[in-house]
């Protein structure tokens, strides 16, 4: 069988990665380590590979580990019945894809009684396999009339010919060769056809343009094969694939029938067409569905995937004391004040739209409250009423002497984590809508550690979510949370139970001891402190140190993402320049460490290089937070409506979600404008994440408006006046 070093040798290839670094990848992850562990704290052994490329290792390594079981399995199959070749031996163990093995496989699959099994116990496959040699004597009617036997209900000479015909035609769809080339034909000549089935279950006549509708296989794009995939399962649509079959036809007849002058050629070609009808193109039209299916999945999860990343590293506005707003119209505008640390201030609920429309108390209320409590930034949810409460506070801020900006939040999954059991254990005696005003709020503060707590799916970016593998999806998102969490540190003593748990390393259980830990005996002094913790043994310890920060312990390093495998070489070199841990984040520091020859230096003090630069960039800035780095959040003092659009006009939006044919923008009005794709540059744009990101604040101009279908276009290009 194939060796480990092959397997290695084809990864490396296909990825174009050296040989050692995916041996030292799989070597890592065997060892009990973890990705984000991997591609922090083991550079030199992977030669810097991130998160994704060394989850992409792996992945292919249990593709393949996989694939090697299978083909062991089906040797095994086909020996048994004494049936393996050498050469069938051989095309088995050379394959590189499952499907490759299970057509190598499908003649020695065990069926269920098909035409042709039936057709072999009445006696009829050494006539089959006289008509597959094409004789030109005797007749086939004269050599079928010897195979004529009432007690195997063979009554005629067409029943010993219909019975020959359906095992060739079965033989002939068995053939991997054969099917390789059709599937292939099919995919580059194919077309996907969509028709009508039951219009009326389409009321909003969302599928109105595949009602009658054709595209070549290999050019329709994932996101209409979701939709149309859709519209078929709710019974709206009828969906095919026209394959070249006069093509397909011709060369099954040159792979098959090796004297065409022959009488037996006649029965040969009806059974290729009756083989093709009813077994290839059935069969080939299935494969391809699911191929195309699963290719638009893995965009659409790839899509969901980058869009959360970015909503995930929005940055912070740290320090600021924040009026959350949940917009409402019949029980009121719920407010929730939380301070610089989240911690919650005050709950109270205001009634400025109707059916109360008490306009100047709610108002009276607000600015109270802000003045009460130092109230720096307004967070209004973009639910219900939003337009109108959003109006309500721009109108109200203006009448405060000190200048105070509001931003609306999306409040996608906020209503999710309100209801859930983690809301009701942090705020046991606040109502549903009073913990999405808190939420709201704690989401300008420091939006991932209050995303962690929604399940990643409830956040309100991707496409076609619902109609993706879940279990594909969620491993996915769940792979962006760790990453996310990871590269940016978490804060031991102040991060949530949903924050720890994504921490290279921690289960649910560990995080919480952490946190109980934390409460009953108080903050952690320092990263050896966690070595006590209930379930928190040797390797976990590894695993997740280097992402747990204590800000203020008694060990500055703590501070920083140096693991403190390294801290002994750190406090040579600090020694070295004269410094110690307490010079940390100093200009004096950093200067003195921006000269060093870092090829000597880690010579030195016998470590990679890459892992110096680490520990020198983490001495420089030790509270680095990737987030800082992006631009922050659109900030607002007055509002626009949707009527006040106007074509050519200029402004400014955030991208809420990106999706194969563009980019949603929220300028400011109710309804996010979209921009399509062909409108986000002047270059060819292959898909619009390689222009645009969710959470990016972008300069947009209006196209077009239609109020009475909340319909708004967009463009990134300057409109020509």
């Amino acid at each position: 069988m194939v060796t480990t070093e092959t397997l290695i040798g084809i990864i490396a290839e296909e990825l174009r990665l050296s040989v050692q670094q995916v041996r030292n990848v799989i070597s890592l992850s065997e060892e009990g380590n973890t990705v984000p562990f991997i591609a922090r704290y083991r550079k030199e052994m992977t030669g810097a590979l991130d998160e994704v490329q060394i989850r992409e290792v792996l992945e292919k390594w249990s593709y393949l580990q996989n694939l090697e079981k299978r083909k062991e399995e089906v040797l095994r199959l086909i020996d048994e019945q004494g049936k393996l070749t050498e050469e069938l031996k051989g095309a088995i163990q050379k394959a590189v894809k499952l499907q490759e093995v299970e057509d190598l496989y499908r003649p020695y699959r065990q069926k269920r009684r098909t035409k042709a099994t039936i057709a072999k116990e009445k006696g009829l496959e050494p006539l089959a396999e006289w008509l597959f040699t094409c004789p030109m004597s005797p007749l086939p009617e004269e050599k079928a009339a010897a195979f004529m036997d009432p007690e195997k209900e063979v009554y005629t000479v067409d029943d010993a010919l219909q019975g020959a015909k359906d095992i060739i035609a079965e033989q002939i769809s068995d053939n991997a060769a054969i099917r390789q080339w059709i599937r292939t034909q099919t995919w580059n000549k194919g077309i996907i056809v969509s028709t009508a089935k039951e219009v009326e279950k389409d009321e909003k006549n969302v599928y109105e343009m595949y009602y009658q509708y054709e595209e070549p296989v290999h050019k329709i794009v994932p996101h209409r094969i979701l939709a149309l995939n859709r519209g078929e399962k709710e019974n709206v649509l009828r969906i095919s694939i026209q394959a070249p079959v006069a093509d397909i036809i011709e060369y099954m007849k040159a792979q098959t029938i090796v004297n065409a002058q022959s009488k037996a050629a006649f029965y040969i070609i009806e059974a290729i067409e009756d083989g093709y009808k009813r077994l290839i193109e059935p069969s080939i039209e299935r494969d391809i569905r699911n191929e195309l299916t699963e290719r638009a999945e893995e965009r659409a999860i790839h899509i969901f995937a980058e869009n959360l990343r970015n909503l995930l590293l929005q940055p912070p506005l740290k320090g600021k004391i924040v009026l959350g707003v949940d917009p409402a119209y019949r029980t009121g505008c719920k407010l929730a004040v939380v301070d610089e640390t989240g911690k919650l201030l005050k709950i109270d609920v205001i009634y400025p739209h109707p059916p109360q429309s008490k306009m100047d108390e709610a108002r009276e209320k607000m600015l109270r409250i802000i003045q009460e409590y130092g109230v720096q930034m307004v967070a209004v949810g973009n639910g219900t009423a939003s337009r109108e409460t959003e109006q309500f506070v721009a109108d109200t801020l203006k009448q405060l002497p000190q200048e105070i900006f509001y931003l609306i939040v999306n409040e996608a999954g906020a209503s999710v984590y309100s209801a859930s059991d983690l809301a009701r254990r942090e705020f046991p005696d606040l109502q549903v809508e009073e913990r999405s005003a808190v939420s709201i709020a704690r989401r300008v503060q420091d939006p991932l550690a209050e995303l962690v707590k929604i399940d990643p799916k409830s956040v309100g970016v991707g496409q076609y979510q619902h109609d993706v593998s879940q279990k594909k999806l969620e491993e996915s998102l769940r792979f962006v949370v760790e990453t996310v969490v990871n590269q940016v540190g978490v804060n031991v003593n102040t991060a949530s139970v949903s924050l720890l748990q994504y921490v290279s390393g921690l289960s649910k259980s560990v995080s919480e001891n952490i946190v109980k830990r934390r409460e009953e005996q108080g903050k952690f002094k320092n990263r050896n402190e966690l070595k006590t913790i209930p379930r928190l043994g040797a390797k976990t310890y590894e695993q997740c140190i280097g992402f747990l920060r204590i800000v203020d312990g008694n060990e500055p390093l703590d501070r920083t993402p140096i693991h403190p495998e390294r801290y002994a070489e750190v406090k040579k070199l600090l020694q070295g320049i004269g410094f110690t841990a307490d010079d940390i984040g100093s200009d004096a520091l950093r200067r003195a460490l921006q000269s060093i020859p870092i090829k000597e230096t880690a010579e030195t003090l016998g470590i990679g290089e890459l892992t110096l630069k680490d520990i020198v960039d983490a001495l420089i800035r030790p509270e680095r937070d990737p987030r800082d780095e992006l631009p922050k959040p659109l900030l607002r003092k007055d509002i626009l409506k949707m009527e006040d659009l106007q074509k050519g006009m200029e402004l400014e939006g955030t991208v809420r979600n990106v999706v194969d044919f563009g980019a949603f923008v929220d300028i400011g009005v109710k309804q996010d404008g979209l921009v399509h794709i062909s409108k986000l540059s002047k270059r060819y744009v292959k898909h619009p994440l390689d222009v645009v990101a969710v959470g990016e604040v972008v300069k947009v101009w209006v196209e077009s408006v239609d109020v009475s279908k909340g319909r708004i276009s967009l463009s990134m290009l300057p409109l020509e006046q």
